[in-house]
Parts: C-alpha cells; sequence; structure tokens
C-alpha cells in the first residue's frame, strides 16, 4: 500500500504535536524546572534542532501549553451552553462543569510553577497575566449568558464573581496539590458547589443592591 506523502506543513504540525506531548508528560512528571530540552526531544524521538526549529525556549513551550490549557476549558464551558434546556439546568450544568474542572485539571501543577516562574521574569510574567486575564474573561462572560438567560440579579458584577470562582477553584486545587493524602475532595466539591450555586441563584427579584461591606458589619453588631 503507497503511503501518502505529508506536505512540509503537515509534517511541521506532526512534529510540534509530538512535542507537546512529550513536553507535557515530561512536565508533569518531573517538573518544569528539572525537565530539559534534550529530556524532551528524546521523549518525541527528535533532536534540539528539531524542537528549536519549533519554539524558542522550554518557556515558549509551556506557555503554548497552557494557552491549549485555557482553550480546552472554555470549550468544555461552551459546550454546557450549547445544550438544550431552561436556565437553571444550565446553572446546574455550569456547576457541575467547575467541580469536574476542579477535580480533574491534570495540567494545574504547570500553572503553578509558570505563576513562580513569572515572579521573577517580567517577560514570562506579562504572557502568564494575559492568559489568567482570558480565563477570567471566558468564565465572566459565561456568567454573563447565564444573567441574560435567566433574568437572574448578581450580587457582584460577573468579572468580580469570575475572579471569584477562578481563585477559589485554584486555591482548592492547590491545597490537594500539597496535601494529595487529605479528605478534601468532598468537601471541596460541596464548597464550589455551594458557592456557585448561591451565586448563580441569585432570583431577579433580589433587585436592590448588595449592602456593602460597611452597612452589612453594622447590621451584624446590633
Amino acid at each position: 500500500m503507497k503511503h501518502e506523502r505529508l506536505s512540509h506543513a503537515r509534517r511541521k504540525e506532526q512534529t510540534r504535536e509530538r512535542l507537546y506531548g512529550a513536553a507535557r508528560t515530561m512536565f508533569l512528571g518531573k517538573g518544569f524546572a528539572a525537565t530539559t530540552v534534550e529530556d524532551i526531544v528524546e521523549a518525541a524521538g527528535y533532536t534540539r534542532g528539531a524542537f528549536y526549529s519549533n519554539f524558542r525556549s522550554k518557556q515558549d513551550l509551556l506557555t503554548e501549553l497552557l494557552r491549549r490549557d485555557v482553550e480546552a476549558a472554555h470549550a468544555d464551558m461552551r459546550a454546557v451552553f450549547q445544550d438544550a434546556g431552561t436556565p437553571e439546568q444550565a446553572t446546574a450544568r455550569v456547576i457541575a462543569n467547575l467541580v469536574r474542572l476542579w477535580r480533574d485539571r491534570e495540567c494545574f501543577p504547570l500553572w503553578v510553577e509558570a505563576y513562580l516562574i513569572a515572579r521573577r521574569d517580567s517577560v514570562f510574567q506579562e504572557r502568564i497575566h494575559g492568559l489568567r486575564r482570558e480565563k477570567l474573561l471566558q468564565v465572566g462572560a459565561h456568567i454573563q449568558t447565564l444573567l441574560r438567560e435567566s433574568a437572574s440579579a448578581l450580587p457582584l458584577p460577573s468579572d468580580a464573581l469570575a475572579l471569584c470562582l477562578v481563585s477559589l477553584c485554584e486555591g482548592m486545587q492547590l491545597f490537594s496539590l500539597c496535601y494529595p493524602q487529605s479528605a478534601i475532595d468532598q468537601l471541596g466539591q460541596t464548597v464550589l458547589a455551594q458557592f456557585a450555586s448561591s451565586v448563580l441563584h441569585q432570583q431577579s427579584t433580589e433587585k436592590s443592591p448588595p449592602m456593602g461591606w460597611h452597612q452589612r458589619c453594622t447590621v451584624d453588631n446590633r
């Protein structure tokens, strides 16, 4: 059987995909700092030349892996809204998806390493902060979609709620990463689900503006 001859662009794409896969495996297994370019190309079956013809550095490759992670999470959330159903059913799917992403997000250790590197590298920091901004914008846009479809009154602007949800997810993921033997999984799922539910189920009848922090303190102390 005659094999199809691949074009230069197709061969280059295959090379990049194999390097992506090898790097992801090595970074998650050994850590970004401990993984060398030689480790990556050996695992992928290429040479250093193949690596540097596709990527400028390990950080360049890490950035692209994290960008793919953001895009995958966005695709998952977008699929939630494509399913038919009532606004309440859509909200329930969003909450379930958030819990699943928190529980199954394999790439989170790479984000931790990226945040640490970004503290000492201003150029890399701008890349990572750009990806995080993109992530927050996507989550905020999905919250806005729920707001329009369910006529709900959110207690905070959608961008503030996106920051709360993402930060809560990342905080619990960090705890699980540091304490893998801790019985946090079920508790974490409950906390995340309850928080998301309390935010997204604010009904349209609750249109009055939320009390400020100083007002709540005054009421609580009466």
